[in-house]
C-alpha cells in the first residue's frame, strides 16, 4: 500500500543489487528518484504501452507496484522472481494515506515480508536480509568495509528527502516527487488521531488481521 515505506525500500533494494556497479558517492540515487530507478509496473513500465520490451531494461530488473498480489499476472506467480512486501502500522499509514492493507500468505520462499518499524529499528539486519533474499548477499569483506552502513545512510529518509531530485518534478504528472516524503516517523499518528479515533482503528485492525499472526507496534 502507498505510504508504507515503498520509496525507502526501492532505494535500499536498488543500492544493494547495484552496489558493485556504482561507488556510493556516485550512486544514481543522488541524481535520480527511486521511482526512476525502480519503476512502477503500472505507472511507468506499462504506461501507454500494453507489451513493453522488458529486455531493454538492464539487469538486475527491479520493479514496484501497489497492486494486490492476486492481481499480478499469472506469469509473475509462475516465475522465479522474488517479491518483497512491506507493511506499516496502519495508524501511522492512515496519517499519510487513508487506507491500509491486509496480509496474505504469498509463499515464504518467494516473498519477503518486511515491517516498516523493523527497518527503522535495525536497518543493518534488514538490509542484510534483503540482500540475501534477492540473491546479492554481502561478503565479509563488504561488511568489514562498512558498505552496509554506507547504503543505509545513502538511503536514509533524511538523505533521500533532502536531495533536489526528490524535491522537484513529478511522476507522469500524477504525483509530485516531494509527496513521497513526509516525516518517516514511527508513532507519529499520536500527533494527529484522537484516542477515540485510534481506538476505533485499532478495533478495525484487530478484526482485519485476526488469525494472521501479524502484530503491529503501537
Amino acid at each position: 500500500m502507498p505510504k508504507s515505506g515503498t520509496t525507502w525500500l526501492k532505494a535500499l533494494t536498488f543500492s544493494i543489487a547495484n552496489r558493485n556497479a556504482f561507488p556510493i558517492d556516485q550512486s544514481p540515487l543522488l541524481t535520480s528518484t527511486p521511482h526512476m530507478l525502480v519503476p512502477f509496473l503500472d505507472l511507468n513500465v506499462y504506461w501507454e504501452q500494453d507489451n513493453p520490451d522488458l529486455e531493454n531494461i538492464p539487469n538486475p530488473r527491479i520493479f514496484s507496484t501497489h497492486m494486490h498480489f492476486n492481481m499480478l499476472p499469472v506469469s509473475i506467480h509462475e516465475s522465479n522472481c522474488r517479491i518483497i512486501h512491506i507493511c506499516r502500522n496502519p495508524l501511522d499509514q492512515f496519517v499519510s494515506h487513508i487506507n491500509f492493507s491486509s496480509q496474505n500468505d504469498f509463499g515464504k520462499e518467494k516473498v519477503l515480508f518486511l515491517q516498516y518499524e523493523d527497518l527503522k529499528e535495525d536497518i543493518t539486519s534488514q538490509v542484510k536480509k534483503i540482500a540475501e533474499f534477492i540473491g546479492f548477499p554481502f561478503s565479509l569483506e563488504e561488511e568489514e568495509q562498512g558498505l552496509i552502513d554506507q547504503i543505509s545512510r545513502l538511503c536514509s529518509f533524511e538523505s533521500l528527502s533532502n536531495l533536489t531530485v526528490n524535491k522537484t518534478g513529478d511522476i507522469n504528472g500524477i504525483a509530485k516527487n516531494s509527496s513521497f516524503f513526509r516525516k518517516g516517523q514511527v508513532g507519529d499518528w499520536t500527533n494527529y488521531l484522537t484516542p477515540t479515533m485510534a481506538d476505533r482503528m485499532k478495533k478495525l485492525i484487530d478484526t482485519k488481521f485476526e488469525g494472521s499472526g501479524l502484530m503491529f507496534r503501537t
